[in-house]
Formats: C-alpha cells, structure tokens, sequence
C-alpha cells in the first residue's frame, strides 16, 4: 500500500479526526479484524451478518494504530474505553464503505499503473487469473484475490498497490445499472475487458440488452488512449462497439478477430488444446484447467497481455506458473479413483451448459454425475432456465442426474422430457442429503460434476467426497 498520513484519510474521506496524530501514517488498510496488520487502519463496513462498527474493538486490541467509526455516542464511547487513550486514532466518517471507496479513489491518483478492468456474464475471474501470470513475466502485478470484484473488493485491491505496482488487474461484477460505472470512476481503468453477455443478474436488469448496457459502462469508462477487448464470437459486442472512444481489439474462434483459437480440441481429460494465433505468429497451447470455454478467457487475456508488450512466447509460457482461484473447475482425484470437478463458486445458463460439455467430453469407464444445485437472481427466466439445464444434461449423456435446491427440481424435469429416465435422477433439497446419495452411489472411474450459484454452498459436497 502507499504510506498514508492520517491527515490525508481525514481529508479523502470528509472525515473528522476525533484524537491522535494527523501526521501517524499508515501502511496497510483491512476490514477484518482477526487480520490486523502492523501500522493498518481498520475500516468498519456493514456486511451480510455483520456491522464492522462491532469489532473496532477487538481491531484495535489486535494492534490497529487507526480506526474509522460510523457511530459516536456514549454507547460507542465506552465500548471502546478500555482500549483507547488520548493518542489513540479515531476518525469519524458517514460510512465506512463510502469511506473506502473514497481511499481507494484518493490512492489511485497516487499510482502511475496500468489498470485493466474485466467484467462479463462468465469468465471474469479466470480471465484475471490468466492475465496475472501473463503480465507477472514483465511487470509488478497487483490482482483481485479470488473473487473480490464489488464495491467492497475493487477499493481493496486498489489499496493493496504500492508505488512500485506497474499494473493492477481488478475484476469488476454487477448487479444493476450505474454500479459499473461507478467502480470504474473509482478506478480509472486504461483497458477494459467484455468477456461476454449472458443471463446473469436478470432478475434485476430484466433483458438480455440491460446486461449488455451495464456491462458497456466498462468500455465507456476507458479514455481515448486506452484499448477495449472484446469477445468477437459475442452477440453482443457489435453494440460494445459503438460505445468505446478507444481502440477495439477483438479476441475469439472468427477469423476476423486479431487473437484467436483455431484447431480447438478438448483432450480426454477435458482440457483445451488449440493454436494461439495473432497476426502471423502461432503457438500450441495446452490449458491447465478444464473446459473448452476457457480457451476464450485464455485468448481474452492474451490480447491484453499483448498490448501490453508482452512476448507472445511468455504468454504461452505463464501457463506453468498461473494459480486459479479455487471452486472454478478444480480437479479432484480420490483415493477411490473418482474424480470431481468442484465447479461449485456460482452458476448461470451459460456456466452450466460449459461445464456440462466439459464432463460430456471428459473419457471414463464410469458413470458421469451431474450434481447440480439453484442458480439465482434470474428473474422471470429462473424457470425456463432451469429446465433447459436439465435437457442439456441430457443431451451431455449424464448418467446420474442429482438435483439440489427448491429450483433445481425444474432441472430434473427437463431432463426427463429429454429423454432421461426417472430412475437416473435424484431429487434433493440439501448438500448434505445429495452428498450422502452420491458417496453411495459411486464407484471406481465415476467423475462427478458439482456446480450451482454460490449460496447453495455445494462445496460441502465435494468435501463429503474427497
């Protein structure tokens, strides 16, 4: 992070400094209190379960030389007492996530980096991941952990960057108009990626085209001298186009884009093989992580890698080296000679039906087990969408179709109109009952596929199973 006097959080953060030092500095910004750092300043933001305003206690206890407080009453006050005197630091802000994002604003004027935003319907947090290790051969990288990419994730990565940062590689989701756009004032990115638009947030936007327009708020975030890189297999990116003040390049299996995939395969283990190409320059690429649609998130990547300056020969190279944030395609092998896909961080119609091609291609004497899960926030199209699951599953050639979740029943349903038989299908409502059917269900060679929207939490399957 870039040292901070306290005088300048004051001043980002139209806050008012109720004791201590403006001239203490700080050196590192976190808002959890159980991961205090020396010199750090504690941030209280109102999450899910938790106000942060409860633990500035325990923060400053932990070794937190400053806090921030939403609250200053007699109550907070004397919570705070037995671990405060004169020269403890407190500021006083509106709120706290307000406040970081104004931190975050503030720094960003203080780095002379590149910042590449990406946002999609799928492939965001893959794409960032391929792009660290491309862009770590040549620069100092600073990139979203996992899958901080919100109002709350995009400020703390910003913070994490130092005078010595070169690029930062920030993810950046939606769930409504304007909040896009709002991450990219904060940020000021110079590159902008589109992975693609699918049906991801419907039930707040509503259409296919509020999707597309909300996820436009990245390229027309991106200034003149920037680049947009988009996907030109999208249907969508015609209208990206028309948007962007800067320069277009375009990634993707069409001839007419300027990094494309040709002579796609997948291998019997599931992953891609394909020629990398640009201009006049190819390379053979083997992908480390399973799925044929992760060649697009792998040529997503490279294109900014290129213009980037990055050599065509470390990008290939950077696959050696590049770690994937975990639930997205990880591959499990048990003592038993099953193998699972823990595909289970979040889900959507486009997500699903890729990672069924992905077990559809994958070669075993076994069974193949779908165990699919609610995806949510679909709207009007939560239904239909579910059911057309169900017969891709189907169509995939699944051999044991288990369900889980109160939506997931549409799932079964299409399958059966698809041509599964009833008896190939299970029905559950909890993790934990679909993972004690499937443990009893498999045997040696089975792979099983686990996937659903992140509140369904179907990692406790795949912990049931390895």
């Amino acid at each position: 992070m870039v040292p901070l006097r306290v005088s300048e959080i004051v001043r980002a953060t139209n806050g008012t400094l109720l004791g201590g030092s403006p001239q203490a500095k700080v050196e590192a910004v976190s808002i959890d209190s159980r991961a205090i750092e020396k010199k750090s300043l504690f941030v209280p933001v109102v999450g899910e379960r938790h106000d942060g305003m409860a633990f500035v206690v325990q923060a400053l206890a932990a070794g937190a030389s400053v806090a921030l407080v939403t609250r200053w009453n007699a109550k907070v006050r004397a919570e705070l007492g037995a671990v405060t005197d004169p020269k403890t630091i407190l500021i006083k802000v509106r709120d706290g996530q307000a406040a970081l994002q104004q931190l975050a604003s503030y720094v960003r004027t203080k780095l002379d980096v590149h910042v590449i935003g990406i946002t999609g319907s799928t492939g965001k947090t893959t794409t960032k991941d391929f792009l660290a290790a491309m862009l770590a051969r040549k620069f100092d990288v600073i990139a979203a952990e996992r899958s901080f990419n919100n109002e709350v994730g995009v400020p703390m990565t910003i913070l994490r960057a130092d005078r010595n940062t070169q690029v930062l590689v920030l993810e950046m989701a939606m769930r409504g108009r304007g909040e896009i756009a709002h991450l990219a004032d904060m940020a000021r990115p110079d590159v902008g990626v589109i992975t693609n638009v699918g049906k991801t947030h419907f039930e707040f936007l509503g259409s296919a085209e509020r999707i597309a327009e909300a996820k436009g708020e990245l390229v027309e975030a991106i200034p003149p001298d920037g680049v947009v890189v988009l996907n030109a297999d999208d249907y969508w990116t015609h209208k990206m186009r028309a948007l962007s003040k800067a320069r277009i390049v375009t990634y993707g299996t069409h001839g007419s884009a300027n990094v494309r995939a040709e002579d796609m395969e997948v291998d019997a283990e599931g992953r891609a093989t394909f020629v990398l190409r640009t201009g006049g320059r190819r390379r053979k690429v083997r992908l480390p992580v399973l799925g044929l649609h992760n060649a697009y998130n792998f040529c997503a990547s490279a294109a900014v890698a290129l213009e980037l300056g990055v050599d065509l020969g470390d990008i290939v190279e950077s696959l050696k080296s590049v770690t994937f944030s975990a639930m997205r395609m990880q591959l499990y092998a048990t003592a038993d000679g099953v193998t699972v896909l823990n595909d289970a961080y979040n889900a959507n119609p486009t997500s699903m039906r890729a990672a069924l091609d992905t077990l559809a291609a994958i070669k075993t004497s076994g069974k193949k087990i779908a165990v699919l899960g609610d995806m949510t926030e679909l709207g009007s199209m939560t239904d239909v969408a579910h059911f057309q699951v169900g017969e891709q599953a189907a169509r995939a050639g699944v051999d044991l179709l288990v369900t889980v979740g109160r939506h997931s029943g549409r799932i079964a349903d299409g399958a059966m109109v698809a041509g599964m038989g009833k008896r190939h299908i299970r029905r559950c409502q909890t993790s934990g009952e679909a993972s004690r059917f499937v443990k009893r269900a498999l045997e040696p060679a089975d792979v099983v596929l686990v996937k659903a929207s992140r509140v369904m939490r179907l990692e406790e399957v795949v912990d049931g199973l390895v």
